[in-house]
């Protein structure tokens, strides 16, 4: 009789348990230096954040491998224990950055300064080593992109001219931690992070890995030595910082440089802080022999002259600082089936809301008018809080009333034609005295047409 020699199903091997075999699933062969997705082959393009170029190969797993626990060097403590005593800080020279920043540039701190090519992310940050450097302190500024001799001829036009300033061109990372071995400085500056590589790491410079293996390390040179390290990012088409999300984890402050090219003015605001507030904005203006701080900007955005039909001064909100912005109208007569509207520095869809409710809740005629509202000095103020500025300013065209330049209005529309209260009001109305106004339109007013008669019968010029 013949005999299978064949072994049973469901025993035998450790492929096999409880008669049932079990399948083990294959380990991931690829990854995602993003976000952590996982392939069993490569893609092109990330599954889970959509990132191109971000699938790499994954280590292959060593199950023997483990964390072994170790006596640790300091113990664990009661956080009522923990001094509380306020991190020092050092002044950059610059007031309107180390506002931005929670008052100076803290010991140690990794900060990340992104912004569009051309806004002046390196005029800011030579502006800074240079006082930073008549302050006493050394400075290492290392241009990745440019050579000394360009960086010179950019410091004798801006006046950014100091002996403790020291001036370096690498691109490779371990020759920028031997010039910070030579120099000893008290602030680094690298200009910019993306155009840095290590030989550690696979790739050329400004990729993920690269990115991150340069910055990492320089962190860590930043934690280890009480070094401030300020990082240039360069940003992608959409206003993102480039390079892998990490990258902005691991510093401590993510600062944002923005500018409209067809104005000189400049802000810059703090996007992450772990020293101190996140919504702070300091200003700046752009000048043929540098940058200039602006502390008080409300000049900018405020014609001269004799008041005219038409203007209005609303109080905008830019992080924590109110700032006056003047919005004025223009209405023509016109005999087109659709009158244009034309909308600068203010939401469009706002604007075509404002004179609906002007025309259905307070009897000011605008759609036989071509309306054109703008703000002055350029500045983009898109918050409810400009709506009652721009219903006084499209009525006191229409109606010949030029409203006294001491006046200013905040207020948020409704569509039922009431004046409903602004974020941080308060705030605008103390801002508002401080600057010489002596009367503030709000939602005290009630409604719309309320508002308008008062203006009309105590505060026109």
């Amino acid at each position: 009789m013949m005999t299978d020699s064949r072994p049973a199903r469901g025993v035998g091997g450790p492929a096999y348990a409880g008669g049932m075999a079990t399948k083990r699933a294959p380990a991931p062969a690829f990854v995602c230096s993003e976000c952590g997705w996982t392939s069993p082959k490569w893609v092109g393009r990330c599954g889970e954040c959509q990132q191109w170029n971000t699938v790499v190969e994954a280590a292959a797993p060593d199950a023997a491998r483990r964390v072994a626990p170790m006596i640790p060097t300091s113990s664990a403590r009661p956080i009522t224990s923990i001094d509380t005593s306020e991190t020092p800080r050092r002044a950059s020279g610059v007031g309107e950055f180390d506002r931005v920043l929670g008052g100076g540039i803290v010991p140690g701190a990794a900060i990340l300064l992104s912004g569009e090519p051309g806004v002046g992310k390196s005029t800011l940050l030579l502006e800074v080593a240079a006082r930073s450097a008549r302050e006493g302190r050394r400075v290492l500024y290392v241009s990745a992109e440019e050579s000394p001799g360009q960086v010179r001829l950019r410091a004798e036009r801006t006046g950014a001219l100091h002996d403790e300033l020291f001036l370096a061109s690498e691109t490779d990372l371990a020759k920028i931690l031997g010039h910070v071995d030579a120099v000893k400085p008290s602030l680094l500056v690298v200009d910019s992070v993306q155009t840095v590589s290590s030989s550690l790491n696979d790739g050329a410079a400004g990729m993920p890995g690269q990115v991150r293996e340069v910055a990492s390390t320089l962190i860590r040179v930043a934690k280890e030595r009480d070094l401030p390290v300020i990082l240039v990012g360069h940003v992608t088409k959409d206003g993102q910082v480039a390079g892998p999300r990490l990258l902005e984890h691991l510093v401590d402050v993510v600062c944002h440089f923005e500018g409209d090219r067809q104005t000189s003015l400049r802000f810059i605001r703090a996007l992450k802080n772990r020293f101190g507030a996140a919504d702070e904005v300091g200003c700046f203006e752009m000048a043929g022999d540098g940058i200039v701080e602006v502390p008080d900007p409300s000049a900018l955005f405020l014609s001269h002259g004799t008041p005219e039909p038409g203007t209005c001064i609303a109080i905008a909100l830019e992080g924590r600082r109110a700032l006056p912005v003047e919005v004025q109208a223009l209405a023509v007569p016109t005999t087109a089936a659709n009158p244009r509207r034309v909308v600068n520095g203010l939401d469009p869809s706002r604007v075509a809301m404002v004179l609906a409710v002007l025309e259905m809740r307070a009897g000011v005629k605008t759609s036989q008018l071509d309306v054109y509202v703008s703000t002055v000095g350029g500045v983009r103020f898109t918050e409810p809080a400009a709506d009652l500025a721009i219903a006084i300013a499209v009525a006191g065209f229409v109606r010949g009333h030029a409203v006294a330049r001491s006046v200013a209005a905040v207020g948020e529309l409704s569509l039922a034609g009431e004046v409903r209260p602004v974020t941080q009001g308060a705030q605008r109305r103390a801002e508002a005295g401080r600057l010489g106004y002596r009367s503030v339109v709000d939602d005290g007013a009630g409604s719309l047409r309320a508002a308008l008669e008062e203006i009309r019968a105590r505060h026109t010029a």
